[in-house]
Formats: structure tokens, C-alpha cells, sequence
């Protein structure tokens, strides 16, 4: 009975995909660094509670409307739970609707002790969340994925958790967003690298389809170095010291340009999910001082 209860937890958890979820992580303890000596405890930890719930949310909503829809049949990196039948697809369906749910609940207190407009952020969230793969125009499919997982666990995310515990926006906020969501990003990126092939086969033109395969490889770099690039403009002389985690990034961008694919770039997306926990955590440690 044991076992059977460990086998499936273990089965949510690898449904929730832990690899992914520096990407709602790191955003939110960079932004409570900024903030100072002034941090709210309680408003930060709603908004990590918020932002992991969404991640794990769309994580889930994922593999419910590709497992619906039939393109993960085929796919070559990890296994899906409604794809591979380890469990069913309403039930992948009401996990996402649950972690929406929580996102949900932690977002109206998150915006009863800071502003009522949070609700409308989190409305549209939400709205992103599922729509990246659900319903009958799924944005995903049509090349538009990074550009929502920028917006939204890296601009939305960071300026979001600055707000909340200081009613305020800066610039040297928005500058901190930036890296997060290159990094965040980099993430999809290398994972729409991997499933190209599969991805042409079932008509799902995510934007590594549309740029071709060596193209997607030199953006993903592109958005590793503009990492770099942001975070002295936040103010803080020691940013820099993000730049510690750059042979980090050197080594997952020599790989992926090498032409690593299929399988090889599994653990190359667990890496680059490190790379934003180590980069985030280095950068958090920067602004502290």
C-alpha cells in the first residue's frame, strides 16, 4: 500500500515538472532582496505561493490540452501523464484546476493587503496560464510562448512581488525582471529545441519551428547573454557578481550549439533550470548588500 501511494505522488510530481520551477522561484526571492529592509514577509510569501501554483498550473494544463489534443503522443523528452496514460486526462485537468485554484486564493489575500488592481494581474495570469495550450486557439501553437513566459514569470513576477510589498514600481525593478525572464524563456526555448521534429509533425508551430533549428539555438543563447546584460542597471554595483555563473551558461550554450538533440537535451534543460536557481540566488545575494 505504501508503495503504491509513493508510485503515485511520484507520478504528480513528475507531472508537475520540478525542473521548471526555479522559473517561479528565483523572480520572486531577486525582487524581495530589492526591496530591502522594508520586505513584507507575508506579502512575499503569498506571491511565491502564487507564482509556484501557476507554473505548477500551467505545467499540468500542458500536458492535459497536448495529451487532449494528441501531440505529445510522439514526443521525445520526458513522459507526460495523459499522453502515456499514467493517469487520466480529467484527472491531469483537475490538478490544474486546483493549482489555478490555490494561485487564485493566495492572489485575493496577496491583494486585500496590498491593491485591489493585483486581481486583475492575476485574472490575466490566469487567462495566459491556460491559454498557452488550452482552448481552440492555443497562443503556444502559434509561436507566442516565450514572449508570454517573459511577460509573466519575469516582468510580472518580479515588478509584481516589488509591488506588493511596496505599493511601488522602479526601474531598477524592471531591470531585475529582464534576466529573470530571458532565463525563464531559455527554459521553453531549449525545451521547443528538443521537440521540433515531433512539433512539425502534428502542426504545432511553436517558434523554434518557425525559426528553424540552428536559428532557435542561437536565440536561446541570446537570451542566456542578455542575462548578463541587465542587472548592472538596477543600481547595484555587485550585480555583477552574476557573472560568476557564467561558465554555468557558457557550457549549457556550447552544448546546444554543438548541435545536441532528442534525449541529449533533457539534461540540458535541468541544467539551464539550475543555471536560473544559481543565477537568481547569486543575484539575490548581490542586491543584499
Amino acid at each position: 500500500m505504501i508503495y503504491i501511494w509513493r508510485h503515485q505522488i511520484n507520478i504528480w510530481i513528475q507531472g508537475a515538472r520540478p525542473r521548471t520551477l526555479p522559473a517561479a522561484v528565483a523572480p520572486v526571492v531577486v525582487a524581495t532582496v530589492l526591496v530591502g529592509r522594508e520586505w513584507k514577509p507575508l506579502q512575499a510569501l503569498l506571491a511565491l505561493i502564487v507564482s509556484l501554483s501557476l507554473q505548477i498550473a500551467v505545467n499540468y494544463s500542458n500536458d492535459y490540452s497536448d495529451g487532449i489534443r494528441g501531440t505529445d503522443d510522439n514526443r521525445v523528452g520526458p513522459t507526460r501523464l495523459t499522453a502515456s496514460g499514467l493517469a487520466s486526462a480529467a484527472s491531469v485537468k483537475r490538478a490544474a484546476q486546483l493549482s489555478f485554484l490555490v494561485a487564485c486564493i493566495a492572489g485575493l489575500a496577496l491583494a486585500s493587503l496590498s491593491s485591489w488592481w493585483i486581481i486583475l494581474v492575476g485574472i490575466a495570469s490566469v487567462l495566459a496560464a491556460w491559454g498557452y495550450t488550452g482552448g481552440h486557439t492555443p497562443y503556444g501553437y502559434r509561436g507566442f510562448g516565450e514572449l508570454s513566459v517573459f511577460i509573466f514569470f519575469g516582468v510580472v513576477a518580479t515588478v509584481g512581488t516589488y509591488y506588493v510589498q511596496t505599493l511601488d514600481m522602479t526601474l531598477a525593478a524592471f531591470a531585475a525582471s529582464i534576466p529573470m525572464g530571458s532565463l525563464s524563456c531559455a527554459l521553453l526555448a531549449i525545451n521547443n529545441i528538443r521537440d521540433i521534429p515531433g512539433d512539425q509533425e502534428v502542426g504545432k508551430k511553436t517558434l523554434a519551428v518557425k525559426l528553424g533549428d540552428k536559428n532557435s539555438r542561437k536565440f536561446f543563447v541570446l537570451l542566456l547573454i542578455s542575462a548578463y546584460i541587465f542587472p548592472v542597471f538596477t543600481g547595484h554595483p555587485l550585480a555583477l557578481l552574476t557573472l560568476t555563473t557564467a561558465p554555468q551558461a557558457y557550457a549549457i550554450a556550447k552544448e546546444v550549439l554543438a548541435g545536441a538533440r532528442g534525449a541529449d537535451l533533457i539534461p540540458l534543460l535541468g541544467r539551464t533550470g539550475q543555471l536560473q536557481l544559481h543565477f537568481g540566488l547569486t543575484f539575490a545575494l548581490a542586491l543584499s548588500f
